[in-house]
């Protein structure tokens, strides 16, 4: 209860900031309040907060499925959805290696590359159930995340500009290249409701990719347990909530969910992700990440530039920019 308690305080006082502060995401407030509050959190809380951290990040994946809809996917045109394809794989693969090469951790290097290929915080925490990693890797991936995406909200208009893209194009660059969903609604904004639209879609194509993803690791992680152990607890091929994304995605495709039922579980979405962030940031220890934390951002610093060229790239050559 002392857990649960504080991620429902914490998450409150995050949609506070957020209303007094409307260009700030509640999921930032909430993950940068957990790492302040994480510092003096008694011992009795870490349970609670623990639990909730699960099962709310997991409950929140399913629901995000209710957000899109293939008819929304093939209305991109087929160049734009390979760009999609193209550039998740990529920014994946390139930020495994760049983690090699900086010596950074096996599990913070996974982190990284699947939270800013994909979809922020939801794409780390499927990863997470599937793998073996050290909850500090899976916090300072969900930091680094808020990090480098709240950069983006600033950077990519900037740039956009810069390069004189429309609305319609910085949009869908805003989707393939920035983080979190809330982060591309907010870099896009700038450019008007239409930059808006079409980087909201761009980037819900993006979490389209959260399954196969995620199951392919798994299928790795199982070959590799058998082989050092032969025995054991093996990883889902496809974590329940992640076929419980499917799922909804597929009932929101058949248009029979009703306009109000959408909208609430968008609100609720974002509110149990909040509330999970919260908690991973509890988990952060500033003091380790100072002194051991320094290969983890110049890799976050590389895989954002990364998604971005490639993204740009591959947008261009389907000619969508």
């Amino acid at each position: 209860m002392p857990g649960l308690a504080c991620a429902a305080a914490g998450t409150a006082i995050a949609f506070g900031v957020s209303r007094l502060l409307p260009s700030v995401s509640a999921l930032t407030v909430a993950v940068v309040l957990g790492v302040l509050v994480g510092q003096v959190l008694p011992e009795c809380s870490r349970t609670g907060l623990g639990w909730s951290t699960r099962k709310f990040l997991r409950l929140g994946v399913v629901l995000l499925g209710l957000q899109l809809g293939l008819r929304e996917v093939f209305g991109l045109g087929a160049g734009t959805v390979i760009a999609v394809v193209v550039t998740v794989l990529v920014a994946f693969l390139g930020t495994l290696a760049l983690g090699r090469l900086l010596g950074v951790s096996r599990g913070l290097s996974l982190m990284v590359a699947t939270g800013f290929s994909i979809c922020g915080a939801s794409a780390i925490a499927a990863m997470d159930s599937v793998t073996e990693n050290d909850r500090e890797d899976v916090a300072t991936g969900i930091t680094l995340v808020t990090l480098y995406g709240s950069a983006a909200i600033a950077l990519v208009p900037l740039v956009g500009g810069a390069l004189r893209l429309t609305p319609e194009h910085l949009g869908a660059w805003a989707g393939l290249s920035v983080h979190e969903v809330a982060q591309v609604v907010a870099a896009a904004s700038p450019a008007g409701a239409s930059a808006v639209a079409i980087a909201v879609i761009v980037k819900l194509t993006r979490v389209l990719l959260l399954a196969p993803m995620v199951a392919g690791v798994s299928v790795l992680e199982r070959r590799r347990r058998e082989a050092d152990t032969g025995t054991g607890e093996l990883p889902p091929i496809v974590p329940l909530f992640v076929l419980g994304f499917l799922a909804l995605m597929l009932l929101r495709s058949s248009g029979i969910m009703p306009f109000g039922v959408l909208s609430a579980a968008q609100t609720l979405t974002t509110l149990l992700f909040a509330a999970a962030l919260f908690g991973l940031g509890t988990g952060v220890r500033l003091g380790r990440l100072l002194r051991t934390g320094r290969r983890g951002l110049v890799l976050g610093a590389l895989s954002t530039v990364l998604v971005a060229v490639v993204g740009f790239g591959a947008l261009a050559v389907a000619g969508a920019v």
